[in-house]
């Protein structure tokens, strides 16, 4: 990927997100990448750290080696109406859009060029995304792997999961986010002041996930290891249990999917 001029057309808080990523785990350098937005004033942080920005989507796109698409899915076909007289096949187009098919959006353009889905969030900034990523084209899933791997972790899978993997991981985000505000309320609730609670909270939540990704283990071998016969563990696990803890995590994923799922039905209709 070194040398290769990246353009993100729609420098929102992801595409921001994407070229810090990028520039952070020298992947390249903030000259080689070009960040659209209409009001490039929002982006003047950025530019005096070295990045290219511009409000014209045409001119960004046409200098550039990689494209990668991270605009609201209701400003597509405006966008891809204004690249599709300078796109060329040598160049490689990556979607980060929520509900937007690889079909969808080679049937906009008159060029066929490889187009890989990819679905990182916003924790590409510092390297630890999640993206999982989807297309027909090898050479262009290769790039765009070779691209995200040193952003954090990638996983190729069938683009009929994308809707899916943009709930656990994009929203997973969220999710996440929202039981460490809890663990941290809980903390302040014992005695701990705000920044000790939320710090206790972080670092456990990073640890829990780190056991699980070194050990190659199951989270239940993990809790095993902390639970005693009548221990305080056990006791806090099992009150969750009955308040609907697993339950209400599940539901709350299955209802961001159906909603997500719903939102690319009524796109096909």
């Amino acid at each position: 990927m070194q040398n290769k001029k990246i353009t993100i057309i729609g420098a929102g808080n992801l595409g921001r997100s994407i070229a810090k990523g990028i520039v952070q785990k020298n992947v390249s350098q903030a000259s080689d990448i070009t960040l659209t937005k209409r009001d490039t004033a929002s982006l003047d942080d950025l530019l005096s750290q070295g990045y290219k920005v511009t409000s014209s989507n045409t001119e960004a796109a046409a200098k550039a080696d990689v494209i990668i698409l991270c605009v609201q899915p209701n400003q597509l076909t405006e966008v891809l109406d204004e690249l599709d007289d300078v796109l060329n096949e040598d160049q490689l187009l990556i979607s980060v859009i929520t509900g937007i098919s690889i079909a969808q959006i080679a049937g906009q353009i008159n060029k066929a060029l490889p187009i890989v889905r990819a679905m990182p969030n916003t924790a590409i900034a510092i390297g630890e995304s999640m993206t999982c990523i989807s297309s027909s084209s090898k050479e262009g899933l290769a790039v765009c792997k070779q691209l995200f791997d040193v952003l954090g972790k990638t996983l190729i899978i069938e683009e009929d999961l994308m809707q899916a993997s943009t709930v656990l991981g994009a929203s997973g985000i969220a999710f996440f986010m929202r039981y460490i505000r809890a663990a941290t309320q809980g903390g302040i609730q014992m005695g701990f002041d705000t920044d000790d609670a939320q710090l206790i909270a972080m670092q456990t939540a990073k640890g829990a996930a780190s056991l699980v990704l070194e050990n190659h283990s199951h989270p239940e071998v993990e809790i095993d290891k902390v639970t005693t016969p009548q221990g305080c563990t056990i006791e806090g696990l099992n009150e969750m249990e009955h308040q609907g803890f697993s339950s209400a995590l599940i539901r709350g994923i299955m209802t961001s999917y159906n909603r997500i799922t719903k939102m690319k039905s009524t796109k096909d209709t």
